[in-house]
C-alpha cells in the first residue's frame, strides 16, 4: 500500500524495474480485505459485531482466501522493503527506518485513539449490553477497563482496551522492518547468498521448498491460534515473518535479473491448481470432522496442506499478476496513493454502516453489496478529504506529503512502491 506520487521523470526501461504487478497485487489484496471484512459480519465466526442473519453458506468461499490473504500482503511488503533499502546508501538507512516508523506508528496511534474506538463501542453494546453512550464508553476505553468480559464455551474472555483491531498489520510490519534492517546491517552477505539461491531455484524448490516455513508453522504452532496479541501471537509471527523475509529475499536475489519472477509466472497454473485442490480437501476435512475428532496423522497432514495452500496461492497470485498486470497507468498511481488511507478507515466504516442499516433489517443479499459499495465510496471520500489536511495531520491517515515535481520520488516508507528505479545492493 503506497501513497506517494509517481516518479516525475522517466526511468530506464530495464527489466529489473518493471515490477508494477506487485503494486497492482497489493491494491487488489486490500480491496479483497474490504470484501472479507464485510463477509465477517455474516458468517458464524467471531467478529466485532454480527448480523442477525447468519449465512454459513459463504464460509467455504471465505476460506478460499483466509489462509493466504494477509500472508500475501506481508510477502509484498517484504519485497517493497528490500526495494526501498536497495535504493538508498548504507548511511541513509537509519533515516529511512525513522521515516517508516513515523509513517506506520503515527497512523497506528491515531487509529487506536480515534478510528478504532467506535468498533469497540458497538462490540460491547451488542455482545455485553452496554447501555451508555459513546462518550460514556470512551473513559473505559482509554483507561484500560478490564471488566468487559463474557463467558464463551465456559471460558471467560475479556475485551482488551485500548486496542488496534485491524491496524495490527501496521505494528507487525514495523517490527518486521526493524528486523530486516538489523539483518541487513549484521548479515548482508548471508542475505545475498540466500537471495541468489532462491532466484535460481528450480520449479520443485519454488513450489515445495519455499512452502516449508508455512507448513512447519502450521504443523507446530497452530495451537497458539491467531490472536493479534503482539507478545503471544506465535503462530502469526511464524507465518507472517517467514513470508515477509521470503519477499525480501526474492527481491534481493532478483535485483539484477528477473528469472525468479519469470519462473513464478510460468508456475501460475500449477500453483493455482494445487491451491484449489488443497482448499477442496480442507473443506471436505472440516465438513466431515465437524462433530468429532479426526485421526491424529490426518490432522497433521491437513496442517501441512494448509501451509502449502498459503504458499501456492501466493505463487498463483504473483504469477498471474506478473503475466497480466505488469504495466503502469494513472489508475495504478491513484489507487496506490489511496489504498493506505482506505485501509485505515475501512473497518470502522463497515461497522458504522452495519449499525446504521440495522433498522432496515435488510436481507444479506441486498445489504452486503450495499455495505461493500458504501464502504469503498465513504473510504475514498475520506481519502480525498484527508489529502486537503496539512501534511502533519494527513500523515495520521496515511497521507504523505507530496514532493516537488522535479525531485525523484523516493520509496514509500509505508508499504512501498516496487516500480521505481533501483540500484544493485551495496
Amino acid at each position: 500500500m503506497n501513497n506517494i506520487p509517481p516518479p516525475s521523470c522517466p526511468v530506464a526501461a530495464t527489466p529489473a524495474q518493471r515490477l508494477f504487478f506487485l503494486d497492482w497485487l497489493r491494491i487488489l489484496a486490500f480491496g479483497l480485505l474490504v470484501l472479507y471484512h464485510v463477509g465477517m459480519y455474516y458468517v458464524s465466526w467471531g467478529w466485532h459485531v454480527k448480523s442477525s442473519h447468519i449465512v454459513s453458506a459463504i464460509e467455504p468461499l471465505m476460506m478460499l482466501s483466509s489462509p493466504w490473504r494477509m500472508a500475501l500482503l506481508f510477502f509484498i511488503s517484504g519485497a517493497a522493503t528490500q526495494a526501498m533499502l536497495r535504493r538508498e546508501s548504507t548511511g541513509s538507512r537509519a533515516g529511512l527506518l525513522k521515516q517508516r516508523s513515523a509513517r506506520l506508528l503515527w497512523p497506528l496511534l491515531f487509529g487506536m485513539l480515534v478510528i478504532v474506538p467506535p468498533q469497540s463501542y458497538f462490540e460491547v453494546v451488542q455482545k455485553l449490553g452496554f447501555a451508555g453512550s459513546y462518550l460514556d464508553f470512551m473513559p473505559h476505553y482509554l483507561s484500560h477497563d478490564p471488566n468487559f468480559c463474557r463467558l464463551e464455551e465456559g471460558v471467560r474472555k475479556c475485551l482488551s482496551l485500548p486496542t488496534w483491531n485491524h491496524l495490527w498489520f501496521l505494528l507487525y510490519l514495523w517490527i518486521y522492518t526493524v528486523l530486516a534492517w538489523g539483518l541487513l546491517r549484521l548479515a548482508p552477505s548471508l542475505l545475498d547468498r540466500l537471495g541468489a539461491r532462491i532466484s535460481t531455484s528450480g520449479p520443485a524448490a519454488i513450489m515445495l521448498g519455499l512452502a516449508l516455513p508455512l507448513m512447519l508453522a502450521r504443523l507446530t504452532l497452530v495451537q497458539f491460534e491467531g490472536t493479534n496479541n503482539l507478545v503471544w501471537d506465535w503462530y502469526n509471527h511464524a507465518q507472517y515473518l517467514s513470508v515477509f523475509l521470503l519477499g525480501l529475499l526474492c527481491m534481493r536475489g532478483s535485483a539484477n535479473d528477473e528469472r525468479l519472477w519469470d519462473a513464478i509466472a510460468r508456475l501460475r497454473w500449477p500453483a493455482l491448481m494445487l491451491a484449489l485442490a488443497a482448499w477442496g480437501l480442507l473443506q471436505a476435512y472440516f465438513s466431515h470432522y465437524a462433530d468429532f475428532d479426526p485421526p491424529y496423522l490426518l490432522r497433521l497432514t491437513t496442517r501441512l496442506l494448509w501451509g502449502g495452500m498459503q504458499w501456492w496461492a501466493i505463487l498463483a497470485a504473483c504469477g498471474f499478476a506478473r503475466r497480466w498486470l505488469n504495466f503502469d497507468s494513472a489508475w495504478r498511481r491513484r489507487l496506490s496513493s489511496a489504498v493506505f488511507c482506505v485501509y485505515i478507515l475501512h473497518q470502522t466504516v463497515i461497522i458504522l454502516l452495519t449499525q446504521a442499516l440495522l433498522p432496515l433489517d435488510l436481507l444479506p443479499a441486498i445489504e452486503a453489496p450495499l455495505l461493500i459499495a458504501l464502504t469503498f465510496a465513504i473510504s475514498a471520500l475520506g481519502y480525498l478529504l484527508a489529502r486537503r489536511l496539512p501534511p502533519s495531520l494527513g500523515l495520521l491517515l496515511g497521507i504523505h506529503e507530496k514532493e516537488p515535481a522535479t525531485k525523484r520520488t523516493k520509496e514509500s516508507a509505508t508499504f512501498g512502491s516496487i516500480s521505481t528505479a533501483s540500484t544493485p545492493p551495496p
